[in-house]
């Protein structure tokens, strides 16, 4: 009978654990190793290319080696030291190497750090968010990971992308739709931002102004640098405010008296609640969602003006705000738009969620040194929410509001050219 032997080798899967365990213990080493390595021989490469093998001679070569010396790379959100090659062309002067070049234009360090505070990692934790303090890679002095550092490379990616996106053209874009809004960033500062949605339902951050109230001068700055982009004003579109006489004054002041304008619905019924005591707050709402709900504009009016001569004798303040801008506030009824669509376009929902990416994104900073400091990172926060954005609703219901738009401006149209006429 055959007896039973245990083996003395090492099981297989026991030996991989163990490599495996090896393995990742210095991964993070062994992958810098192998970029460095792998970079080193791009640049031996490239050395080649131009200076020809070592020693040689010919009319083919560009310059000669000139050495080597030691220069930083960004890694992990900071810089690690590796040793490249110098080159020196015929007439003296230092030549690139490609491959370094490339590698240095990749700008790891700007977008880490973007990234970083984009995500609410202050400053002053980057180090630790990039680099584990019981890793294989450390973070000396020098590697780009203190507090400083990290700022001035946020400073100036996020003030390259704001450049870029306040540039950017807009006469491409199919827009439908534009919502304006405000921030309070301070006391004394104010952002006015803008959002449009084209004819396919998707949405896009516009552009963003300064100002110190948010009055019709600073409103109509962001609507001229629009214009000067490529916003056509000949072309009807609809606008979403949240009410404010500044807003309206500085589009119709641009986009025509006529401009298709829509008050924010919720807007408007929170200031109405917040003047009533709670007693009133279920009737009155009722009331307000009826009138939202309702198809025919006429029956609207008369239901909210039924609910201002109610509330006249009592709250005759509260009757006034409700009678106050209600055309603009039954606009999106007035254009005859189906259900699902008005309930998309009656309200500023669509700025608002980009505005709270705006707060959370800004939350960590505790005091706005200037006005371009407050743009900078307003910008970088809208164009992190633009990430998110989502196809509108009702997308499918667009080209109904095209053709509103375009029946409300031929009407108005004729109706100029009737009022010049009888001047006549």
């Amino acid at each position: 009978m055959n007896k039973l032997t245990t083996s003395t080798a090492i099981p297989t899967r026991a030996l991989k654990l163990e490599a495996l365990s090896k393995i990742s213990a210095s991964f993070e080493l062994f992958c810098l190793a192998s970029g460095m390595e792998a970079l080193g021989e791009m640049m031996d490469h490239d050395a080649q290319a131009i200076c020809g093998p070592r020693h040689a001679r010919g009319r083919d070569r560009q310059a000669h080696r000139w050495g080597k010396t030691k220069s930083k790379i960004g890694f992990h959100g900071g810089k690690v030291e590796i040793e490249r090659p110098r080159l020196r062309g015929f007439d003296g002067k230092e030549q690139p190497v490609p491959s370094w070049e490339a590698a240095v234009a990749e700008d790891w360090l700007g977008k880490w750090a973007m990234n970083q505070m984009l995500i609410n990692v202050a400053t002053r934790k980057f180090a630790r968010s990039v680099r584990l303090p019981e890793g294989d890679v450390p973070g000396p002095a020098g590697a780009g990971l203190s507090k400083s550092a990290a700022s001035r490379r946020f400073v100036a990616l996020s003030a390259a992308r704001m450049k870029d996106w306040m540039a950017s053209d807009l006469s491409g874009l199919d827009l439908l739709v534009i919502q304006i809004d405000g921030i309070h960033m301070d006391e004394d500062l104010i952002l006015v931002a803008a959002i449009g949605v084209d004819a396919k339902g998707d949405k896009h951050s516009l552009g963003l102004a300064e100002g110190a109230t948010e009055n019709a001068a600073t409103v109509q700055s962001l609507i001229d640098n629009l214009v000067e982009r490529g916003l056509d004003p000949a072309v009807p579109r609809l606008f979403i405010i949240d009410g404010a006489k500044a807003l309206s004054k500085a589009i119709r002041r641009t986009f025509g008296r006529a401009a298709a304008i829509q008050r924010c619905q919720i807007h408007k019924a929170r200031n109405i609640m917040e003047r009533l005591p709670k007693s009133l707050h279920a009737s009155i709402r009722c009331v307000l969602r009826q009138a939202w709900e309702l198809d025919d504009p006429a029956k609207a009016e008369r239901l909210l003006r039924n609910l201002a001569q109610r509330l006249a004798r009592d709250w005759s303040g509260v009757a006034g705000s409700i009678l106050e801008g209600i055309d603009e506030i039954l606009t999106v009824t007035r254009l005859g738009l189906p259900k699902e669509l008005r309930r998309s376009l009656a309200c500023t929902n669509i700025i608002e969620n980009a505005m709270s990416t705006v707060r959370r994104v800004c939350r960590n900073v505790k005091r706005w040194r200037s006005a371009s400091m407050a743009m900078r990172w307003t910008a970088a926060a809208m164009q992190e929410a633009a990430r998110g954005f989502r196809r509108l609703k009702a997308h499918k219901q667009l080209p109904t509001l095209r053709a509103a738009l375009e029946a409300h401006h031929n009407k108005d149209s004729h109706g100029v050219l009737a009022r010049q006429a009888i001047a006549a």
